[in-house]
C-alpha cells in the first residue's frame, strides 16, 4: 500500500499581488533584472506602480518591464536620465523632487550606481536634503561573484578596463596586485585581448568568464588565464560579460636567490641598503630579506 505522503503534490499558487502605497517624496533606485524579468522584487513593482515621475537609463526597458509585469503609465511619461543627457535632464528631476515628487529611478539592467550614471542624480539628491531610497534586487557582479567559486570574503569591483592596449595593460598589472577578487566588465569582442595581458603578468592565475548572466544561453567558465586565452569559446563570446580574477598567490621565497642577491652588493654597500635593493627588486619584505642578511653575517663571522 502506498503512503499518500510520498504522492508528489503540485506547487502551491503564490498569492502576491502589487499594491500602490502612498510614497514619500524622494529618489527611489529601483534594482531591475539583469536577463529574466520574474527576479524584480514586489516592493520595486509597488514603488513603479506608485511613483510620481519615472525615470530610466533606457526608457524602452523600462516601458517592457511595466508591460511584463501589468504596471500602467496613468499618463506618466518615463523620463529619459543617462550618460549623454545627464546634465540636461538633472535640474527637472532635482524640481521635481524640490516639489514632493517621488521619483523611481530604473537603470538599464541590475542595480543603479553599478557602472551607470545615476550616482551624479543620487548625489545632487543626497546633498540637496532629499531623501534617497535604495531598493535592492539582482547585480550582475554579485551573481558572477556567487558562481565563480572564487573567494568573495573581499572582493574589488572595477567597472570596465581602458580599452587601448598600453593603458590595459598598466591598468591590470597595477590591479592583478591588489590582494582581492577582482570583478570586471568587457565587451565580447576584447575578452580575448584582455586575457592574452593578463598571461603577461600572471599566465597561471585562476580567471573566469560568465556570459548572459540567468539568461537561457548562461555560460559560467573557468580556468587559469592561459587555458583561457587559448579556449576557441573566447573568440565567439555573445553578449553580457562578465570577468573575474582570483588574487595573487602566496610568493615562494627562493633563498638561495636571495642569498646571492646580497651577496652581490654586500661589499659595496652597507646591509640596509643592500636589504633595501633586494627587497625591491625581488619584491619582497625588507624584514624577511633582513634574515636572510643576518645568516649571511653570522656564516662569515
Amino acid at each position: 500500500m502506498t503512503d499518500k505522503r510520498d504522492d508528489p503534490q503540485p506547487a502551491d499558487r503564490l498569492s502576491a499581488h502589487v499594491e500602490a502605497p502612498r510614497l514619500e517624496g524622494g529618489l527611489y533606485l529601483v534594482a531591475t533584472p539583469i536577463g529574466t524579468a520574474r527576479d524584480i522584487t514586489l516592493r520595486a513593482l509597488d514603488v513603479l506602480n506608485a511613483a510620481d515621475v519615472l525615470a530610466a537609463e533606457d526608457t524602452r526597458v523600462l516601458r517592457h518591464l511595466l508591460d511584463i509585469h501589468g504596471i500602467p503609465l496613468r499618463g506618466r511619461r518615463i523620463i529619459p536620465y543617462h550618460d549623454h543627457n545627464g546634465e540636461r535632464a538633472r535640474p527637472g528631476l532635482m524640481a521635481a523632487l524640490a516639489e514632493g515628487a517621488s521619483i523611481a529611478y530604473a537603470s538599464d539592467a541590475g542595480t543603479p550606481l553599478v557602472a551607470d550614471p545615476g550616482y551624479r542624480l543620487a548625489r545632487e539628491a543626497a546633498e540637496a536634503g532629499h531623501r534617497v531610497h535604495a531598493l535592492p534586487g539582482p547585480s550582475a557582479p554579485l551573481v558572477a561573484l556567487s558562481l565563480s567559486g572564487l573567494p568573495s570574503d573581499r572582493f574589488l569591483f572595477l567597472g570596465f578596463p581602458p580599452s587601448t592596449k598600453g593603458a590595459r595593460l598598466t591598468w591590470l598589472r597595477d590591479w592583478m596586485a591588489v590582494d582581492a577578487t577582482l570583478i570586471l566588465f568587457e565587451s565580447p569582442r576584447r575578452v580575448n585581448q584582455t586575457l592574452r595581458e593578463m598571461c603577461e603578468v600572471d599566465a597561471n592565475r585562476p580567471t573566469v568568464v560568465a556570459r548572459e548572466l540567468t539568461k537561457k544561453f548562461e555560460e559560467v567558465i573557468r580556468g587559469t588565464a592561459a587555458e583561457l586565452a587559448q579556449d576557441p569559446r573566447m573568440a565567439t563570446l555573445k553578449g553580457e560579460v562578465v570577468m573575474l580574477v582570483d588574487r595573487p598567490g602566496a610568493v615562494v621565497v627562493d633563498e638561495d636567490a636571495v642569498r646571492r642577491a646580497l651577496q652581490a652588493r654586500l661589499g659595496a654597500m652597507t646591509v640596509k641598503d643592500a636589504v633595501r635593493e633586494v627587497a625591491a627588486e625581488l619584491d619582497m619584505a625588507r624584514r624577511d630579506v633582513y634574515q636572510i642578511a643576518l645568516g649571511l653575517d653570522e656564516g662569515r663571522d
